[in-house]
């Protein structure tokens, strides 16, 4: 393969990806491309209590080994009971939501499985249906009645079948209905409900828990997945599950059984952010006024998202044009990043705001004055 052509070629339709600077760097850069929703990773008091705390308990900064083989077990020992208390059942922990989601997905289903997905669901949960020889359905995004139809149809033919959705969806913000999917599921036994809660988990439901812990309908729900990287501002990932499915998992999840595992520090300050979270009831309100204020502001330009969340998208449908309005905004002081294939669809191109708590009322006032604009040229 000629890879200097490729690359070339990506730089010419508008779609080559390169490295965005370090925006910790850039201080009058405001930064609306970052998952830290609840604004934590700024949080220099936080850091330096955890720190003074982890050099007194001499935690160590590397496992060096898997989880199976690491003989430093009880971070993560106290981790997933706090998150199995959480959530009602057992916890397990993964590297990152990459790792957890491909795990998952390919040692839950097998060749007699059918797996039944949302069309917007994460490339990680459609990498670990790949690897497990699966049979794959999507259903149109948000669309309960055709999920329905498709389980109507194929469901009877197949030994188990998995539902996947994802409860905040990562580039257009939108929710799914917790309730609607658990609906479909109790009608046909031999189902698993599986949700990825990634960029639901510190945002939405009681204590920042997710959708589905603000649900009726939760104890349905049969794998939960959370991520650690993003308003938690840590590293890694966890399912919330069974026992069963717990003890299967650690037998035939390969990304957990041979990653080596995350830093018992690591884990340890996921811990302590998790248990702070679990009371930042104001930064989440804080949060939502900001996901107002854009939206009053995005709408303006007819093809955003209509919801209102800490993710809106503005749709452009043009990678050139979409890289173009994020270098002008970018020079503004608004980093904003462009999104294309193949994390989006083709003609879907667009720039992708994600909120923090940190962010001011002022800031997003301001964005509208600079989008104005940058938009018009």
């Amino acid at each position: 393969m000629n890879y200097g052509a490729v690359v070339d070629g990506l730089a010419a339709s508008g779609n080559l990806r390169v490295l965005p600077p370090d925006a910790s760097l850039l201080p009058d850069v405001v930064d609306l491309s970052s998952n830290d929703y609840l604004g934590i990773a700024g949080d220099v008091e936080l850091r330096t209590s955890f720190f003074a705390e982890a050099a007194l308990n001499g935690l160590a900064m590397t496992s060096s080994a898997s989880r199976l083989l690491a003989g430093n077990q009880n971070e993560y020992y106290l981790l997933e009971d706090m998150l199995g208390r959480l959530y009602g059942g057992c916890a397990l922990l993964f590297n990152s939501g990459y790792h957890a989601n491909v795990g998952l997905m390919s040692s839950l289903a097998d060749k007699r499985t059918l797996v039944v997905a949302d069309r917007l669901v994460h490339a990680s949960i459609i990498d670990g249906i790949m690897l497990s020889k699966a049979d794959f359905v999507r259903f149109r995004h948000n669309d309960y009645g055709h999920l329905r139809q498709i389980m109507e149809k194929k469901a009877r033919d197949y030994g188990s079948v998995i539902i996947v959705a994802e409860s905040v969806y990562s580039m257009d913000g939108d929710r799914a209905d917790i309730d609607a999917l658990v609906s479909v599921k109790r009608d046909y036994p031999d189902t698993l409900l599986y949700i990825d809660e990634a960029h639901a988990l510190g945002v939405e439901g009681p204590g920042g828990l997710g959708l589905v812990a603000a649900s009726m309908s939760r104890d349905y729900v049969d794998v939960i997945v959370g991520t650690f990287g993003k308003a938690l501002a840590s590293s890694g990932a966890f399912c919330a599950t069974r026992k069963d499915i717990k003890n299967f998992l650690v037998n035939h999840a390969r990304s957990l059984i041979f990653s080596t595992a995350l830093p018992p520090v690591t884990v340890a300050w996921t811990r302590k952010v998790f248990g702070r979270v679990l009371g930042m009831d104001s930064a989440r309100m804080q949060l939502k006024k900001l996901s107002h204020a854009l939206n009053g502001i995005l709408s303006s330009y007819g093809n955003s998202g209509a919801v209102v969340s800490h993710i809106q998208p503005l749709i452009i449908g043009d990678p050139v044009k979409t890289v173009s309005l994020s270098q002008r905004l970018f020079d503004k002081g608004y980093k904003v990043l462009p999104i294309r294939r193949p994390t989006v669809s083709p003609g879907t191109e667009r720039l992708r705001f994600s909120l923090s708590a940190s962010i001011s009322m002022e800031q997003v006032d301001l964005l509208g004055n600079v989008m104005k604009d940058c938009y018009a040229i």
